[in-house]
């Protein structure tokens, strides 16, 4: 006798949209449900009744505008917010425009992805499941953006994230490619082989828990706003530096996805 087969059905993701206005939610909410791939949830485009919604549903996903209807606070104070208020949701963060300063300030929020409008609206969708997944999520233009902020020269000199997890030498190795310096470059400075600079980036790789290059900046642009927030006490002492003292970063796993310009 045949037994009849059974076929698991994928459990949908739980998505929370908040866009500008009630109108735009409800026809993002909309457009993200006819896909089936996601049980979707309606949230006020208010930041105080958002939270209280993330909160109560706990969604795995919230895409969330930059641009709310009655924000209460900056876009990115509101990413770090919703962060504490269910810390296993993940934020994606739909821009208007692929803004510089907007991306590294969802980044540094601990936002795990950005979407601007001007990108097929099909994408998001991969952008969702991507981010749920515990991957990061970012064009190639805002990428740059990111590349680009970490080459300016006040940023290398904080990039003290690593502290207890990455050497003395790896963290300058680490300095050098926010410069956006070659492995032979790296090599140069710091008067190492190529060989030893790419053993260098292995083990940071490791202890990161990442895979290229452009994930470590990631991570460092994450956790900056932390190292700030350690040596802000500290820069008001006027007679002595004090080293910056910080428990060690909890490692990331992250795959960052590029979007085809």
């Amino acid at each position: 006798m045949n037994q009849p087969t059974i076929v698991a059905s994928e459990a949908r993701l739980r998505v929370l949209a908040a866009d500008a206005t009630s109108m735009t939610t409800q026809l993002l909410v909309d457009a993200l449900g006819r896909s089936g791939k996601f049980e979707m949830i309606e949230s006020p485009s208010d930041s105080r009744a958002l939270l209280a919604v993330i909160k109560k549903e706990k969604p795995a996903v919230a895409v969330i505008s930059a641009q709310l209807e009655d924000p209460k606070s900056p876009a990115s104070e509101l990413v770090r917010n919703l962060r504490v208020e269910s810390p296993e949701t993940r934020v994606v963060l739909l821009l208007d425009y692929s803004e510089p300063t907007a991306i590294i300030a969802a980044f540094r929020a601990g936002a795990q992805g950005v979407f601007c409008r001007t990108e097929p609206f099909h994408l998001l969708a991969k952008c969702i499941q991507c981010v749920a997944r515990g991957e990061v999520w970012a064009s190639r233009s805002e990428l740059q953006a990111v590349l680009e902020a970490l080459a300016q020269p006040a940023l290398p000199c904080s990039l003290s994230f690593g502290v207890g997890l990455l050497s003395a030498r790896e963290t300058d190795v680490v300095r050098c490619l926010a410069e956006g310096l070659t492995n032979r470059e790296i090599a140069l400075r710091l008067k190492l082989t190529e060989h030893t600079v790419k053993n260098y980036l292995s083990r940071i790789f490791d202890k990161l828990g990442v895979s290229s290059r452009v994930e470590v900046l990631l991570y460092a642009v994450r956790n900056a706003n932390q190292q700030r927030s350690s040596a802000a006490p500290t820069a008001r002492r006027r007679s002595q530096a004090v080293p910056i003292s910080a428990r060690p970063a909890t490692q990331i796993r992250t795959k960052v996805q590029p979007i085809a310009p």
